[in-house]
């Protein structure tokens, strides 16, 4: 029998359960992909914010809204293209924002936010442990946070050595000071793959200079190529595993076939063009070529003009930078994994075999269809934003593609604008809006579409009989 209390009380609870909590109490209710997301989101509106402060530009050139945003959003998705020129457009202070957001863009707001809180001594519980492990593309959950913590070690260890590196060599051209500095910029705009350089022209004064064509390449690949890998080739040196993981063998073999076809290919086509390598010796042909193969997937850094490249070679790097790196890395694209998955599925078919196979292995069912889902969504927003683009700008189609596989690619590469800036430096706000679109979602899409590697398959109780359908 219910009192009158019992009515008060029941009354008093109804508006607890009537309305929902306002969104950000109910950050605990999305998933880990989406908080990396708005993570992310969140680091470029703060970068945003401070590239518009006085201190950031000279008082003479002050940033648009539009430009501030769009260099915030290509160092923090690691992407390169420029609309200011990052030499002479940003002070000290402004250049060192664009290098924070660059690392926080590479390492990863989740990997940031887990040494943060380790730091403060707070205890790391299984969703923060999903948050980061779908940040890393890594494939288990056990031994994570030795593996965050390895992850920032190494990143710094090589950035540093990088710089170091790089510093001997520009101690020649500038004091010491600058020698450092530079040096360290283009070490963690490397390894980060980010392609942002605090010279103007890029890397091009250094050509066929034998240290930079080195290090700088070197940096890329380490960081190009996913720290699962790098901690599984350091296991099998350090004698703690005795064969590499599947995934490692996959990446390597891809890696290495891209930069070898790769090389060879833009040789073939550039061997003698004037304008890139035809008045070169055969060496600094073969370093040059080689360089930008290495590059053009994910890196964003230049030692030619790429807007006297012929056609073929800039479509081909269209191809190179919708191919990209490796997961669980800095680097974007479709991934090297998802590339030679898909090769592998289509060998399969053409041998009328049912299993996607490598390396004695089989590659689960649900893998192949996730890699030809980001394939086939990668290609549609390629079409859908270069039609966009094309609608609203005037500049030739193929260099217009070549932009926005680049900003979807996370690459940085770009025919320019006539001077030392990207092409979107000519865009109109709408184009600019355009490619910010494409950066973001070449680096956080995958994530937020739920294609990482803990999303369950749904599962039935149910099937639906099959039936026969003609597609040739």
């Amino acid at each position: 029998m219910k009192t009158a209390s019992d009515g008060f009380r029941s009354s008093l609870r109804v508006p607890v359960t009537r309305y929902s909590l306002p969104w950000f109490l109910k950050l605990h209710r999305l998933s880990p992909g989406t908080i990396v997301v708005l993570g992310g989101a969140a680091a470029i509106l703060i970068g945003t914010i401070l590239l518009l402060l006085p201190w950031a530009t000279p008082s003479s050139k002050p940033l648009s809204i539009i430009d501030a945003l769009f260099t915030a959003t290509s160092a923090v998705c690691v992407t390169g293209l420029i609309v200011a020129d990052t030499a002479k457009d940003f002070t000290v202070f402004g250049q060192t924002i664009v290098l924070i957001l660059i690392q926080i863009g590479g390492l990863g707001y989740a990997t940031l936010v887990t040494m943060l809180l380790l730091t403060i001594g707070r205890q790391i519980g299984l969703r923060d442990r999903l948050m980061m492990a779908e940040a890393l593309s890594s494939l288990n959950l056990q031994g994570l946070i030795p593996f965050i913590k390895t992850i920032v070690l190494w990143t710094f260890m090589l950035e540093l050595l990088g710089a170091m590196f790089l510093s001997i060599r520009f101690l020649q051209d500038y004091p010491i000071g600058q020698a450092f500095y530079h040096g360290a910029f283009q070490a963690i705009s490397a390894f980060n793959n980010a392609g942002f350089s605090s010279f103007s022209t890029n890397l091009i004064a250094y050509q066929t200079d034998l240290m930079v064509n080195l290090i700088v390449p070197i940096l890329i690949i380490l960081g190009g190529l996913g720290f699962i890998v790098l901690l599984d080739v350091a296991q099998i040196f350090r004698g703690e595993r005795h064969r590499l993981q599947a995934h490692s063998k996959l990446v390597l073999v891809m890696t290495a076939f891209l930069i070898v076809g790769g090389a060879l290919s833009l040789l073939l086509l550039e061997w003698n063009n004037p304008k890139t390598l035809g008045d070169l010796p055969i060496i600094d042909k073969v370093l040059v070529g080689t360089f930008h193969a290495i590059s053009a997937r994910t890196a964003g850094f230049n030692t030619v003009d790429l807007s006297q490249l012929g056609n073929s070679s800039l479509y081909l790097i269209v191809i190179f930078m919708f191919i990209g790196g490796s997961p669980g890395g800095t680097a974007g694209g479709i991934k090297t994994t998802t590339f030679g998955i898909i090769g592998m599925f289509v060998w399969t078919t053409l041998r009328h075999r049912e299993d996607v196979n490598f390396f004695w292995c089989r590659v689960p069912t649900l893998v192949v269809h996730r890699a030809l889902a980001l394939a086939i969504l990668a290609m549609f927003l390629l079409t859908v934003f270069t039609h966009l683009l094309s609608m609203v700008e005037t500049h030739p189609f193929l260099s217009l593609l070549f932009e926005v596989a680049s900003a979807l690619g996370t690459t940085g590469y770009s025919v320019g604008n006539g001077g030392v800036l990207s092409l979107s430096a000519s865009l109109t706000s709408v184009g600019k809006f355009v490619i910010i679109l494409c950066m973001f979602i070449g680096r956080f899409g995958p994530l937020l579409l739920g294609l990482g590697s803990f999303q369950e398959k749904e599962r039935r109780l149910y099937r639906f009989p099959e039936s026969k359908v003609s597609i040739c």
